[in-house]
């Protein structure tokens, strides 16, 4: 337990963000990705997805509002470039610009009892519930407030255990948005117009039952593992990596995406050569569609 006055700071290096601005920036992000951006104003956030026209996702982004016409997304650094000319090319007679800036603004953690005042005055959201983690996105000039290194390692395995996903390189483009559970997470909106791979989403939504899903697993297993592996567990399931983080004894904690049921041949994966892992399931804080 963290002492009540604490404050933990992690710099998220590995995290970019791109910037959108101009008359039709919103108008322009809420036909290329799946919430409603409407809803996004200078005192809240947004989760949201980047899709292909097949519905699969390109980028999971952290979506922030600085005025109607001036929007920051936060997404992995490794995504950023593909993201930007992905969305640069449907710009066509829109008024606005994208920009990386990363030089300019800089994304932080904060974590603990003190992280909601240190929060206070800069650009964030609070990613847990009980208002002890807070992500930072601050122009690079302002200075962090005092506090206490924390290991990334640390704060990604909050994400982890809290469910929240993440793609890259590796997997940008494998899965359907309802695979990543981004329904469950408030990342789409059933209720507003078309985007780019809509249709896909919502027939998923509204007709099929999504078979497979992400789901929390835990291994001792010290081998190497990365996202977009794939590997068998003992209940006959094939799971596909989406996002993972090394545990203090060795093992992974890490977040896949796997049939529902045990026992389940997925015909898209039985191709794939897979390597026998023993690992355990663990439970996610929200529930899963049955």
């Amino acid at each position: 337990m963290i002492p009540m006055t604490q404050l933990f700071i992690t710099t998220l290096d590995k995290l970019g963000v791109l910037r959108f601005r101009g008359p039709d920036a919103s108008r322009f992000l809420q036909g290329q990705l799946s919430n409603d951006i409407e809803r996004l104003t200078t005192e809240d956030s947004l989760l949201t997805g980047l899709h292909n026209a097949q519905g699969r996702t390109l980028a999971v982004l952290r979506m922030f509002a600085l005025q109607p016409d001036d929007l920051l997304a936060v997404l992995p650094l490794a995504l950023l470039p593909a993201v930007s000319n992905q969305l640069s090319r449907y710009v066509l007679r829109s008024k606005l610009s994208i920009a990386d800036v990363g030089a300019e603004w800089r994304v932080a953690g904060l974590y603990g009892y003190d992280a909601q005042a240190a929060a206070q005055l800069r650009k964030r959201v609070a990613l847990d519930g009980d208002g002890l983690r807070y992500l930072v996105v601050a122009p690079r000039h302002d200075p962090l407030p005092d506090g206490e290194e924390m290991d990334f390692d640390d704060w990604h395995g909050m994400d982890i255990s809290t469910g929240r996903p993440q793609v890259y390189p590796a997997t940008s483009g494998q899965f359907v948005a309802q695979m990543l559970n981004l329904d469950l997470l408030d990342a789409i909106s059933f209720d507003k117009g078309c985007y780019t791979g809509q249709e896909v989403i919502a027939r998923a939504h509204y007709r099929g039952k999504v078979k497979r899903r992400m789901q929390r697993f835990a291994t001792e297993d010290g081998r190497l593992l990365a996202a977009g592996d794939r590997v068998q567990i003992a209940d006959g399931r094939v799971l596909h990596i989406v996002d993972l983080t090394r545990m203090p004894g060795g093992g992974w904690d890490f977040l896949a995406v796997a049939p529902l049921a045990a026992n389940v041949v997925d015909t898209a994966l039985e191709s794939a050569t897979a390597r026998t892992l023993d690992a355990a399931a663990l439970p996610l804080p929200y529930a899963l569609p049955e």
